[in-house]
């Protein structure tokens, strides 16, 4: 098992040099811009459905008033999700560009949509009033979305970097001639995207967007069976295993499909047809990634409640709140579960069999597929029943689900928690109880924001003075010097989704709150981070985003900041422990 792991780690710079491509993280970024857009209207789609289930149905005039917010809104996700995509793209092209040299990342959004409408919708005109045709504009329209937001970085990085545009006098003012700069780009985008509509639908006799469904149709028919499903899934699992983000990798690819699939099987459930696609956004967030990447919700109950030894149970309490909102980090890293040869089975295993028991009830049992859309954060058992409209084999699956992985990890949780009571052997039961009880307290808090200035460093700085260690007297002087350091400063941590970095934030925001440090920290998931940049002053990269490093650095030098990418472990330390954390920003910003 340790051979298989170590050929795997062998192809992780090749697998972070695809989680980095320009091309995958414009679509990824592009795309969580927007997943408020489907998470809001699916609150009305909820609302406007669910009660249909135990037979009652709003009146015409509140049901159509529901169905108008969710049309309007999640009706045009492929409209803003080629502005969206366009933006990230524009920031990623910019990092290639000189500094007095840019994109106008407004202007190329402006291009991208207009791009998209010429692309994918016919006009519409009565007597009576003219539109658009809709049909193309939602999720059906995503893979268009993506291409006219491409082609539009594209152009406009071809005539800004050879400074093909309209220059103006030095006297008139820079938002003025930002303007006219744009004009050659935007208008070449517009020609190319205007000549090629007009061109495809001579020879084909319908819009790009209907020809680009109707080519990856058969992808996405292959990606919902059981082989394309294990692949997916299982692929996401392995990567995540040797410390690169799975999701960032995969999910750009199908990102279309697990939209369009949940639309689908809305689209088939309201017309009283069997809602058949299993690759969903519901299915990946709630049954798949049930507990996080690695289907962890019942390994972090084992932790908790099974285990024998003492580390893995202060780890397992320490975990269990965040596991159960998907939030697996401090498991993965604590246990650790990532890269750990005990566990390599199971956590690549347990999702693809998730998912092939969800397959199971919807190919064979007749259950709807997933058809609501709720946030990645929700408990992964409550997303399941509510995401399939409680339907009753929805609580069948449900438990099967629990059931299956519980067998699937046990073996190898009893293997591990064996090897750790045999380590912990060695040790003092007092002191080994005191370690675990401050590790997992210590972890808890820093989730919770909660995390306590009197930590490890602290308590052995304490000790040192109590045996006349010279090295204790410098402990104040260093507080101070960290003090002075920090005072004023502002610290920015990334992660994949925002939520791990949350750790790190709250644990600095409350240490340094307590020392009377005024430290300012946020958290965010890297992709949101370009415009917020100038306002910090150093940039911490959570582990799974750790990859982006190099690019993270370019947006750096170009506002005068300092970033930094932390180790699984590291990262974990830090997030437990208030005095480390705020000494390791000290020392980033005193390079």
């Amino acid at each position: 098992m340790e051979q298989l792991i170590a050929i795997i780690e062998k192809g992780q710079p090749f697998f972070n040099a695809i989680a980095r491509n320009k091309y995958l993280k414009a679509i990824r970024d592009g795309f969580i811009s927007v997943i408020p857009i489907i998470i809001f209207s699916s609150i009305f789609c909820l609302v406007a459905s669910v009660p249909n289930i135990w037979g009652f149905y709003w009146p015409d005039d509140i049901n159509n008033a529901l169905w108008k917010c969710y049309n309007y809104s999640m009706g045009i996700l492929a409209i803003a999700c080629a502005a969206t995509t366009a933006k990230h793209f524009a920031d990623a092209q910019n990092r290639d560009l000189p500094k007095n040299n840019q994109i106008n990342f407004i202007s190329c959004m402006c291009a991208a949509i207009i791009g998209f409408l010429l692309l994918s919708s016919d006009t519409i005109a009565t007597d009576a009033a003219s539109g658009f045709n809709t049909t193309y504009l939602g999720s059906k329209g995503l893979l268009t979305a993506f291409i006219a937001a491409f082609v539009t970085g594209i152009i406009y990085k071809f005539f800004i970097k050879r400074n093909i545009t309209v220059k103006m006098p030095e006297q008139v003012p820079p938002n003025i001639s930002q303007t006219f700069k744009d004009i050659i780009p935007f208008s070449v985008c517009i020609t190319v995207f205007w000549v090629f509509d007009i061109v495809f639908r001579a020879a084909f006799g319908f819009c790009f967007a209907q020809g680009v469904i109707q080519v990856f149709q058969p992808l996405f028919t292959a990606a919902d069976g059981y082989i394309g499903l294990a692949v997916i899934y299982g692929a996401m699992s392995l990567f995540w295993f040797v410390g690169v983000h799975g999701p960032s990798i995969v999910e750009p690819a199908i990102a279309a499909a697990l939209v369009a699939n949940m639309t689908d099987n809305l689209a088939a459930f309201q017309a009283g047809q069997h809602a058949s696609a299993v690759l969903t956004q519901g299915a990946q967030y709630f049954v798949v990634c049930m507990g996080g990447t690695g289907a962890t919700l019942v390994l972090v109950f084992m932790f908790c409640f099974l285990a024998k030894s003492q580390e893995m149970r202060a780890v397992g309490k320490a975990a269990i709140v965040p596991v159960c909102f998907a939030v697996n980090e401090p498991l993965l890293f604590a246990a650790p579960i990532v890269l750990n040869p005990v566990f390599f089975v199971p956590f690549v295993f347990a999702p693809i069999a998730n998912i092939w028991i969800l397959k199971i009830f919807i190919d064979f049992l007749g259950m709807n597929g997933f058809m609501y859309t709720l946030p990645w954060t929700v408990p992964g058992p409550i997303g399941t029943i509510m995401g399939l409209g409680f339907q009753p084999l929805a609580f069948v699956m449900l438990a099967l689900i629990l059931v299956v992985d519980f067998v699937l990890y046990y073996p190898f949780f009893r293997a591990y928690d064996a090897q750790k009571c045999a380590e912990e052997a060695e040790i003092s039961e007092e002191e080994l109880a005191a370690k675990n009880a401050e590790k997992a307290a210590k972890l808890n808090d820093a989730f919770q924001g909660k995390a306590d200035a009197k930590s490890v460093a602290a308590g052995a700085a304490a000790e040192a003075v109590k045996s006349d260690d010279p090295a204790a007297s410098a402990a104040p002087a260093a507080e101070a010097t960290t003090a002075s350091d920090l005072n004023g400063k502002r610290v920015l941590v990334l992660c994949q989704g925002g939520g791990t970095s949350g750790l790190l934030a709250n644990a600095l925001a409350k240490a340094a709150k307590e020392r009377g440090i005024n430290l300012e920290t946020a958290a965010e998931a890297y992709g949101n981070h370009v415009d917020m940049l100038p306002d910090f002053d150093l940039v911490v990269l959570a582990p799974q985003a750790a990859s982006y490093l190099a690019d993270l650095q370019k947006d750096c030098e170009r506002v005068g900041n300092k970033c930094v990418a932390c180790r699984g472990k590291q990262y974990i330390e830090l997030s437990q422990n208030g005095d480390k954390s705020l000494a390791f920003v000290s020392e980033q910003l005193s390079k």
